[in-house]
């Protein structure tokens, strides 16, 4: 099916998409496992069902997908060609005339696919995610999700109900030692408790369910003074309880982020829009934007920070390569807040950094490729293997000396 594909792409290709595929599920599993106890942890307090902790995980893929992305291109390269450089392959090929170049052909065909992917996520299915996250989240908060009554806790229901529950069992279907204290508009109070109950949903009003009781005590007190309490016992009753009523959820578009392409080139370039409208939605565009265009520059880091010195295998470029990675995307939100306030042009906050970024990456791989010999780390692998020298020599003299205690030590 490849078979226009050279042979040495195919081979490079397969070198650089395995990597890829392992570091882009796992940062984006970790990413969503953070999120995942936090959510539990929410939705427990909320009282909400466990499904939608799921749903809004389903939300934010989209989000971590768009971040993983970049970083799983940038090591699935580097690692390949790191492959390359240390099983000595890589001499090869430069030995028979194949540069650095022609090498990444392969890798930026897949950049280039994974660059309109990241753009149809950024502009397109990440602001629609994200909305229908903060949707969720305010259905929760609200009670539209059909939030649970908590067990050993009183629960108050259109502020002239309280209700505790001892147990529940079925899902919250059936309910075990039930207090409820209602009041009316006349000021007669009902202090019921009942053995168990449990909701009865209603045809003619769905803002309204039933609590069947069953065998229970109910107190009336009136609220006049010298009035004695009426006290009746029931093998079945029914209490009719309003729901409160779930306003609306928001239109899409509170935050910039919910805006997709068209939408923020709209108010972004408005002159019936306000300033400071104006200058979020050119901030946003632009951290979207630049995040996606510096994906171009990924492949030429991955080999600058890939190929070790000779006769060593370090790993200190993979480092190195996630502490850049992730410290230019913090700039870029840095930069992306202070546009947003008006306080410096988008252009300066985030293109700025995105040209000195590039002229660094250029920098380096032009070191590796066109310099023999040249190593665009080379003052931090030399520091890098001098410490890790002295850190070894250390561990082998505490081993040394505990041989020699223990060789003079007087045998019992």
């Amino acid at each position: 099916m490849f078979n226009f594909i050279p042979a040495i792409d195919r081979y490079i290709l397969r070198l650089v998409i395995v990597p890829m595929i392992g570091v882009f599920t796992l940062a984006a599993s970790l990413l969503i496992l953070d999120k995942m106890l936090r959510l539990f942890d929410f939705v427990a307090v909320e009282g909400g069902p466990v499904g939608v902790v799921f749903k809004m995980l389903g939300a934010l893929i989209p989000e971590y997908a768009s971040l993983a992305i970049p970083l799983g291109l940038l090591l699935g390269i580097l690692l390949a060609f790191r492959k390359l450089a240390t099983s000595s392959e890589l001499d090869v090929f430069r030995a028979v005339g194949l540069g650095y170049g022609r090498l990444l052909r392969g890798p930026y065909i897949i950049t280039v696919i994974l660059m309109a992917a990241n753009v149809a996520l950024v502009f397109y299915v990440q602001p629609v995610s994200r909305y229908y996250y903060e949707q969720l989240e305010y259905e929760l908060r609200s009670g539209a999700l059909g939030a649970s009554i908590k067990v050993g806790e009183f629960t108050t229901l259109k502020d002239r109900m309280a209700l505790r529950i001892d147990e529940s069992r079925d899902d919250g279907r059936e309910l075990i030692g039930i207090f409820a204290r209602a009041q009316n508009s006349k000021g007669e109070v009902l202090s019921i408790t009942a053995k168990e109950g449990n909701f009865l949903a209603t045809k003619d009003s769905p803002d309204t369910i039933i609590l069947r009781l069953t065998d229970g005590t109910i107190v009336q007190r009136t609220g006049a003074e010298g009035s004695t309490p009426r006290v009746l016992s029931f093998t079945r009753h029914d209490l009719p309880i309003d729901l409160p009523r779930v306003e609306e959820f928001r239109a899409r578009g509170d935050a910039e982020r919910e805006y997709i392409l068209p939408e923020l080139v709209r108010i972004g370039w408005s002159d019936s829009e306000t300033e400071a409208k104006r200058d979020a939605s050119q901030a946003s565009f632009n951290f979207r934007l630049v995040e996606v265009v510096m994906m171009i520059l990924m492949p030429l880091l991955a080999v600058a920070l890939a190929i070790p010195p000779k006769r060593s295998s370090s790993a200190l470029g993979v480092f190195v390569s996630i502490v850049m990675v992730v410290a230019y995307h913090k700039v870029n939100q840095y930069g992306e807040d202070i546009a947003a306030l008006g306080r410096i042009d988008p252009i300066i906050a985030l293109w700025g950094p995105f040209f000195i970024f590039a002229a660094l990456i250029v920098w380096m791989y032009y070191r590796v490729a066109f310099v023999p010999g040249g190593q665009a780390i080379g003052a931090l692998e030399t520091a890098f293997g001098k410490a890790t020298k002295q850190f070894g020599k250390l561990f082998s003299r505490k081993k040394r000396g505990n041989d020699t205690a223990a060789a003079l030590a007087p045998a019992e």
